[in-house]
C-alpha cells in the first residue's frame, strides 16, 4: 500500500471514529461520561494533531508530521489566548505557521532517515517564522521586547538568506 493511501486510511480510521463517538455521546449521554471532557477546547486540537503524529509514526506515513505540527502548533496558540484573554494576539501570532511546518518538517525527514534535509528545511522555516513574528509582534501590540530594533532582524534575515544558499546541510 502507497503513502498516500496508507495515510488516506489513517485519516479516514480516525474521522470514523471520533465522529462515532461524538455521536454516540449525542444520543446515549452515559456514553459521554466514559471519557473525561473537561480539557478546554484548545486541548482537543492540540490532541488533533497528536493523533496525526502518532499516525505518521504508527501508520508509516510521515508526510503526516507536517499537518500534525501545523495541527498542534494552532492549538497551542488558541490555548494561551483563551487561557490569558489575549486574542487581539493573532494580529502577529499568525506568523509562528509556517515555524510550526518547518518542525513538521524536521520531524517528516527525520522520520524518513534524512536528517541533514530536514534540519535544512526545517530550520530556514522556523527562523523565517520567527523573523517575521518578532518584527510583525513588534509593532502590531506584541512584546516590546525588539523596541526600535526590530530592523535588525530583517537585517539577519537577509543576511541569513544569502549566506544560507552556501552552506551544505547534507
Amino acid at each position: 500500500m502507497d503513502q498516500e493511501r496508507r495515510g488516506n486510511l489513517f485519516i479516514g480510521v480516525l474521522l470514523i471514529l471520533v465522529g462515532g463517538w461524538f455521536l454516540a455521546s449525542q444520543f446515549f449521554p452515559e456514553v459521554a461520561q466514559l471519557i473525561n471532557v473537561q480539557f478546554s477546547w484548545p486541548w482537543w486540537i492540540i490532541g488533533a494533531g497528536a493523533a496525526f503524529l502518532l499516525f505518521s509514526v504508527l501508520g508509516r506515513t510521515p508526510a503526516l508530521a507536517v499537518p500534525a505540527s501545523i495541527i498542534a502548533g494552532i492549538g497551542g496558540i488558541l490555548l494561551y489566548q483563551n487561557n490569558t484573554g489575549d486574542w487581539a494576539s493573532w494580529a502577529y501570532a499568525w506568523a509562528l505557521i509556517p515555524g510550526f511546518a518547518g518542525v513538521g518538517s524536521m520531524l517528516m525527514n527525520f522520520l524518513q532517515g534524512r536528517f541533514g534535509a530536514g534540519l535544512r528545511e526545517g530550520l530556514s522555516a522556523v527562523l523565517f517564522s520567527l523573523l517575521i513574528f518578532a518584527v510583525f509582534g513588534s509593532f502590531m501590540g506584541g512584546p516590546r521586547i525588539l523596541g526600535q530594533f526590530w530592523p535588525v532582524l530583517l537585517i539577519i534575515g537577509g543576511f541569513w538568506l544569502l549566506l544560507g544558499g552556501r552552506l551544505n546541510w547534507d
